[in-house]
């Protein structure tokens, strides 16, 4: 019997609000089930959105309270599936956890929408978003079945750079891969979402659960990242789908360009008050008293020596948040803060459909899947089978098998 499959990948921005991204994402499964699509995946963080630019305000041992309250408006933007802030695994995929008084689900209803979408079309469903639970956000995968709903859901185990202060930290029993069987085919799969691929020993965990279909929601639009996921199809011989969203500046969430286009502009507070230009240096200091502390800040008052090395020390600092942050004030907000660069690899690191570069709203990249490839290709290479000297390496993981599933 054939081992085929028809996925896809959506290189789908996130709109501006949770309605309308969830419209979008139906119409998207629409289109793709009228092109015999079984199986399609969105970006990393397209419910909730992927907050690029933004500063929230934040320094190294300040926050602003212009940052907070665009947290406010991010949090606000983010899903509620009913989970708990741990994660509930198996109680919440089995709708196990309790339910308030006057209602019969958990969370805000994002889970049923995603459901209904996956039923009424027979396509599964994967993608990104920010769930949030209690008061902290995490980065999430949902994989939605048009038979069971959903059938598993992992958060994000380490966030890269700034997302450290916007998202928590996911549990690693999250890594589980999720079986299911598609006209006949075994599908074995799992999420690694936008750096999570650079971690070896992560990669290592899901190649060991012999998954045969490797799911990379992302972020990053670097030309680095295709050659990525050559190599982990290659390693791993799987099929890989890697999607991510392309966004022009004009179509940010007002929250964060109505400000600038980061808040790494904005001044932040430290004990109450505005904090001094952030990469001034060897100018004079005073030292205050903050309760029971002395605080060393620097002085307001410079001394006529001091001040070229600070204007050079100054004009460092501007040209290097300049090329974090480019100005936008004579912007159109055509230019791109993502360009996109969603792909498609094979089970032996080939190419089967490029990155595609500043396409917004790109449409469905789509690939017939020969699942047998897999197979073939691990005559000379089965990373943790045959080729993984397990006598003389082992890998643990806190709270998760990572043997193949059943």
């Amino acid at each position: 019997m054939p081992q085929k499959l028809t996925l896809a990948v959506s290189q789908s921005r996130t709109l501006s609000t949770l309605q309308d991204t969830l419209a979008a994402l139906t119409s998207t499964v629409r289109q793709a089930q009228s092109q015999g699509v079984d199986l399609v995946l969105f970006p990393e963080a397209y419910l909730g959105g992927y907050p690029r630019t933004c500063g929230f305000g934040a320094a190294v041992g300040a926050r602003s309270d212009e940052g907070r309250e665009q947290f406010l408006n991010y949090f606000h933007d983010a899903v509620d599936l009913g989970d708990t802030p741990l994660g509930a695994g198996d109680a919440w995929l089995d709708r196990k956890l309790p339910v308030a008084k006057g209602t019969d689900r958990r969370g805000d209803g994002t889970r049923e929408f995603l459901e209904r979408v996956a039923w009424d079309t027979g396509v599964f469903v994967v993608t990104g978003l920010v769930e949030k639970a209690a008061g902290s956000l995490y980065c999430a995968v949902v994989y939605v079945c048009p038979r069971l709903g959903c059938v598993g859901k992992r958060r994000k185990v380490m966030p890269t750079g700034s997302e450290r202060l916007i998202w928590a930290q996911g549990s690693p029993s999250t890594l589980r891969a999720v079986t299911t069987t598609i006209k006949g085919v075994k599908l074995t799969m799992a999420a690694a979402i936008c750096w999570e691929n650079m971690m070896p020993l992560l990669r290592y965990s899901l190649y060991s659960q012999n998954v045969n279909l490797w799911l990379a929601p992302t972020a990053d639009a670097r030309d680095t990242w295709w050659p990525l996921m050559r190599t982990v199809g290659n390693e791993g011989r799987c099929f890989v789908l890697s999607a991510i969203s392309c966004v022009k500046r004009k179509n940010l969430p007002a929250w964060i360009t109505a400000t600038g286009a980061s808040t790494a502009n904005a001044e932040p507070q430290v004990n109450g008050a505005s904090s001094p230009a952030t990469c001034r240096r060897r100018r004079s200091t005073v030292t205050v008293k903050e309760e029971q502390h002395d605080l060393v800040l620097p002085s307001v008052n410079q001394t006529a020596s001091s001040t070229s090395a600070i204007a050079a020390d100054e004009d460092l600092g501007v040209q290097f948040k300049a090329s974090i942050f480019p100005a936008t004030s004579t912007s159109s907000g055509e230019d791109f803060v993502c360009r996109g660069g969603s792909c498609i690899v094979g089970p032996m690191g080939n190419t089967i459909v490029e990155p595609l570069w500043e396409v917004e709203d790109g449409g469905l990249l789509i690939t017939e899947a020969d699942f047998e490839d897999c197979e073939r290709g691990r005559l000379d290479l089965d990373v943790a089978g045959s080729y993984s000297r397990s006598d003389a390496f082992r890998l643990t993981v806190e709270g998760l098998d990572i043997n193949p599933p059943p």
